[in-house]
C-alpha cells in the first residue's frame, strides 16, 4: 500500500477535538496493518526494562504503541493507586483509607499530585483508579479500592480521575468488572443476575466514564463464562455502545488476554504490558480473516484520538523532577492520613473524660507495643507498591512528637516485658493488624505458572482470617488489664472482626495503611492536634457468618444482590460498627430535615451543629429509603454525602442534591432504568445506623 505524504499531517498544541478527530483519520489511513497493530500491543522491551530495574515492577513507565513517524507518543503506563509506582514517589494512604475520609475534594488534590508526579516521571497514563466493589472483607486487594458502596466508589473514583486528568495524564479505571476474589482471579467465573450487575457492580464504573475517564482496564476473572478482557457484553455492548465510551480498553497485565481473535473482536484495544496474543499473532488473525481490519481500525482510532487529546492539550504547569515526593505532596499525604483515621471507640479510662485525645503534658512515659510499630507498613507488595524516599513508622512519629525519652517500645514477643512496660507507662498504644504479606495482591501467579515476580516478601492474597492474629490477641489480653489507658491502633485494608477483645481497651482507632507520613499523622490524632473525622467505608460485622459466601480458591461463584449494609438492613442484622460510622473528639447534632423536589433532582437539607468544645469535621450522609418499592430493593441506599468542618457551637445549613436518575432501578425485562412513583424516605445523619438518622417522607 502506498503511503500518503506525512508532511501534510501536522500536530500542534491546542488542537480542537474536531481537528484531532480529523487528523486521527488521516493518520489511520496512512498506517500499514503492522503499524496499526503496534499501537495495540504492549512492548516486549518492558520486560527488559523490568530486568534492568532489578525486577522492580513499573520502576519506569511501561510503554505501548506510539509512532515516531507521526510524532505520536506511546502510552506510558504508571501504576497506583496509593501514589505513583515509578521511581521514589509520594506514598499516600491506601485508597480504602482515603475512602474513609469521605472527601472527594481532597481526593482530587491527591489525584493532581499523582498526575504531576507521573508527568515528572515522563509518564502519561495512570493505571490506578481502582473502583472494584468490596463484596467481602477477605478480598486481598480491598485496600486498593473505596469500600462496599457503589455511590461512594463512584464519587471517590471520579474525584481521583478528575485530579489526575487535570495534568493531561490519562486515567484508567479498573478492574472491569466484578473483580473481588484474589487467589482465584485468573480462573473464577463470576455470575450474577442483570439487576445485580447494573445496580450494584457497574454504577461506579459508569460514574467515572461520565467524569471523562480516558481508559478502562479489563479484569482477569471471567464474567458469565467469558474472560472480562474478551467479554463482548461488558466491553462492546455496555461500555462502548450503551455508555458511549470513546476511550480505549487495556488488558490486565500478562494473563488478561487468552485468545487473540476473541479479544480483538470483543473490544480489547491494547494488550499489556508485553505481547503474547497481539503483535504478530493479531496480524496473522487479520490476514486469515479471523479479525476484520475495520475492527483493528476502530481500536487504533480510539487509541490515537485519546493519546492526542491528552498530549496536545495545554499544560497547567511545568513538570520538573523536583515535583516527585516534594514537600507539598508529602504534606498532602499527611493530611490524607489525618483525614482517614476512624475512631471506633473512645471511653473513659483512668479519668472521667474519654481517653482520647491524650494530653501531651500528662504523658511522661508512653508504652508503644507491637511488631507493627516499627514496620514500614504502607500496604502490600503487589502492583500498587510505591517506593517513597522515606517512611515515618508509628514509632518514629510518636518519638518525634513526644521525644525519644518519653517512649518505650516492646515488640510484644516477650509478654512479660510488654506487661512491665504497660505497668510503668501513663498510657499504652498497641499496634495490631496485618502485614503486607498477609493481605493484598497475590504476587506469585500460582494458577498460571511462575510468571514475573516482584515484591519483598511472601505472596499476600486473600485474607485467611478476619480477626487479628494470635500475636496481637495475646498482647491485648496480657496488657490491657494492666493499664486502663490503653489504645489499640489497627493496621489493615479492610474490616477486622473484634468481638473477642473490643471491650478490653478504652479506645480503638483504625489507622489503615497510612502512607509515608502515617507515623506523624497518627501522633497528631492521638494527642488531639487533629480531630479524627474518618468514617467506615464498609460494615464491620459482629459475626463472620453474617457476611456473603466467600471462598478464596474457587472456579465459579454467584454474586447476590445484597452485601454490606444493604444485607444487614434487609436481614435486620446488628453490626459491630456500621457503614459510615466514626467518632470525633467533639459531638454533632442534626435537625430540621427537609426535602425539596426540583425538575431533575431533589435536595435534602438539614441543620448540622457542632455541640462540643472542639473544632471538627463531620461526614454528613444522605440515604434514600425504598421501603415502599413494588420490587425487591434495599431498605435504603447512600445517595449523597458532604464533609463539613465546624467550629465549636457553629451551626450550618447543609444541602445535598440527589438526582432522580439515581433513584431508578433496572428493569431487566424492558432493559431500561425506571423511577418508581411512590413514597420515599430521606435519611440524614452521621452513619447508616437507624438511630443516627433523621427521616422525612417525600413522594415522586
Amino acid at each position: 500500500m502506498k503511503l500518503k505524504k506525512t508532511a501534510k499531517i501536522r500536530l500542534y498544541p491546542g488542537m480542537s477535538g474536531e481537528e484531532i478527530n480529523r487528523v486521527t483519520e488521516e493518520i489511520l489511513a496512512s498506517l500499514t496493518l503492522r503499524e496499526k497493530i503496534r499501537f495495540m500491543s504492549g512492548s516486549n522491551k518492558n520486560m527488559l526494562r523490568f530486568k534492568l530495574d532489578g525486577y522492580k515492577y513499573n520502576y519506569h513507565p511501561w510503554v505501548a504503541g506510539g509512532s515516531r513517524r507521526f510524532g505520536i507518543p506511546p502510552v506510558k503506563f504508571c501504576d497506583g493507586p496509593r501514589g505513583v509506582v515509578c521511581g521514589h514517589s509520594t506514598c499516600f494512604p491506601v485508597a480504602m483509607a482515603r475512602a474513609a475520609g469521605w472527601d472527594p475534594e481532597l481526593e482530587t488534590e491527591i489525584g493532581e499530585a499523582i498526575g504531576r508526579e507521573i508527568r515528572a516521571h515522563d509518564g502519561n497514563y495512570f493505571g490506578g483508579v481502582c473502583i472494584n466493589l468490596l463484596r467481602h472483607p477477605a478480598w486481598g486487594r480491598a485496600q486498593e479500592t473505596y469500600g462496599e458502596d457503589p455511590h461512594l466508589l463512584g464519587e471517590m473514583g471520579a474525584a481521583l480521575t478528575r485530579g489526575v486528568q487535570k495534568h493531561n495524564v490519562m486515567a484508567c479505571i479498573k478492574h472491569y468488572a466484578a473483580n473481588s476474589i484474589e487467589n482465584s482471579r485468573f480462573r473464577v467465573d463470576v455470575r450474577m443476575d442483570e439487576r445485580t450487575l447494573r445496580e450494584v457492580y457497574l454504577p461506579h464504573f459508569k460514574r467515572c466514564i461520565d467524569e471523562g475517564a480516558a481508559s478502562v482496564m479489563g479484569a482477569y476473572n471471567k464474567f458469565r463464562g467469558e474472560y472480562c478482557c474478551q467479554n463482548s457484553y461488558l466491553l462492546k455492548d455496555i461500555l462502548k455502545n450503551e455508555w458511549g465510551f470513546t476511550g480505549f480498553v487495556i488488558s490486565d497485565f500478562f494473563w488478561g488476554v487468552r485468545d487473540t481473535a476473541k479479544a480483538a473482536n470483543n473490544g480489547l484495544d491494547i494488550e499489556m504490558p508485553n505481547t503474547n496474543f497481539y503483535g504478530k499473532k493479531l496480524e496473522k488473525a487479520v490476514r486469515q480473516g479471523l479479525v476484520a481490519e475495520s475492527t483493528i481500525d476502530e481500536a487504533v482510532r480510539r487509541i490515537i484520538r485519546t493519546v492526542l487529546k491528552f498530549t496536545l492539550a495545554p499544560d497547567p504547569q511545568e513538570y520538573p523532577k523536583e515535583l516527585i515526593a516534594c514537600r507539598e505532596h508529602r504534606e498532602l499525604a499527611k493530611k490524607a492520613a489525618e483525614s482517614s483515621m476512624v475512631l471506633l471507640k473512645n471511653q473513659p479510662a483512668a479519668g472521667s473524660r474519654p481517653l482520647l485525645p491524650l494530653e501531651k503534658g500528662k504523658i511522661k512515659k508512653l508504652a508503644v507495643l507491637g511488631e507493627l510499630a516499627t514496620a514500614p507498613n504502607i500496604g502490600d507488595y503487589g502492583s500498587s507498591c510505591v517506593r517513597p524516599p522515606y517512611i515515618v513508622t508509628i514509632l518514629d512519629g510518636l518519638k518525634a512528637y513526644l521525644g525519644e525519652e518519653a517512649v518505650i517500645h516492646c515488640d510484644g514477643k516477650d509478654l512479660e516485658k510488654a506487661a512491665e512496660a504497660a505497668r510503668t507507662a501513663d498510657a499504652v498504644v498497641i499496634i495490631a493488624g496485618y502485614r503486607p504479606n498477609e493481605e493484598g495482591e497475590q504476587i506469585y501467579n500460582t494458577d498460571e505458572g511462575s510468571g514475573p515476580r516482584w515484591g519483598e516478601e511472601a505472596p499476600g492474597g486473600d485474607r485467611q482470617r478476619l480477626t487479628l492474629y494470635e500475636r496481637d490477641l495475646k498482647l491485648i489480653e496480657a496488657v490491657t488489664p494492666l493499664n486502663r489507658n490503653s489504645v489499640v491502633v489497627l493496621i489493615g485494608g479492610s474490616a477486622i472482626v473484634m468481638e473477642e477483645w473490643k471491650e478490653k481497651p478504652a479506645a480503638i482507632l483504625m489507622a489503615w495503611y497510612p502512607g509515608m507520613e502515617g507515623g506523624h499523622a497518627l501522633a497528631r490524632i492521638l494527642f488531639g492536634e487533629v480531630n479524627p473525622s474518618g468514617k467506615l467505608p464498609f460494615t464491620i460485622p459482629v459475626n463472620e457468618a453474617d457476611l456473603p459466601f466467600f471462598k478464596d480458591r474457587i472456579d465459579a461463584i454467584d454474586y447476590g444482590y445484597y452485601h454490606g449494609y444493604t444485607l444487614f438492613d434487609k436481614k435486620g442484622l446488628p453490626a459491630a460498627f456500621p457503614f459510615g460510622f466514626g467518632l470525633s473528639y467533639t459531638t454533632f447534632a442534626y435537625s430540621n430535615l427537609q426535602v425539596e423536589t426540583g425538575d431533575d433532582a431533589l435536595t435534602v437539607s438539614f441543620d448540622l451543629e457542632n455541640t462540643g468544645d472542639r473544632a471538627g469535621a463531620e461526614v454528613a450522609q444522605v440515604y434514600i429509603g425504598l421501603e415502599q418499592s413494588a420490587v425487591d430493593r434495599p431498605v435504603k441506599l447512600l445517595k449523597g454525602f458532604k464533609k463539613v468542618f465546624l467550629q465549636p457551637g457553629e451551626k450550618q445549613r447543609v444541602a445535598i442534591p440527589v438526582k432522580y436518575a439515581d433513584l431508578a432501578w433496572y428493569n431487566p425485562e424492558k432493559k431500561a432504568w425506571e423511577i418508581e412513583k411512590m413514597e420515599y424516605t430521606a435519611y440524614a445523619g452521621g452513619s447508616s445506623r437507624p438511630e443516627d438518622l433523621l427521616a422525612a417522607k417525600f413522594r415522586l
